[in-house]
């Protein structure tokens, strides 16, 4: 059994700022405030939160849609990569961002909802609100 969730928040910038600050090393590192490596193409691999997450990136809708394969080091060995899938949507506040996270190792979803929370949403507020 596989758990799933989707949660969303809006930040005060255009879609096409957000979408490409999710796949730039620099600026994924500056809004989490913890080191990251992507490489923003389909079939390129990713780490963050000091090499906790990896992947690979297998689709990307430009400045609309971000689809990762995406495991962290908590991951039973022999569970395949859960599904990530992050939407761009503009808004009047700025880009409503939706993030669907999917076969999630049984039991960890709401550990994951969690930290999506508190170290991406919070501190991404903080880091488009300057």
């Amino acid at each position: 059994m596989q758990d799933s969730f989707t949660i969303s928040a809006v930040f005060p910038v255009p879609p096409a700022r957000l979408f490409a600050a999710w796949l730039s090393s620099k600026e994924h590192s500056a809004f989490t405030d913890s080191p990251a490596k992507i490489s923003a193409k389909v079939g390129g691999r990713f780490t963050a939160w000091d090499n906790y997450i990896c992947g690979t990136t297998a689709r990307l809708v430009k400045d609309r849609k971000i689809v990762q394969r995406w495991r962290t080091t908590e991951f039973p060995d022999k569970s395949p990569d859960s599904l990530l899938t992050i939407e761009f949507e503009k808004v009047k506040e700025g880009t409503k961002l939706t993030l669907t996270h999917e076969e999630i190792p049984e039991g960890q979803a709401s550990e994951y909802r969690k930290g999506w929370q508190d170290f991406y949403f919070k501190p991404m507020k903080d880091y488009f609100s300057r």
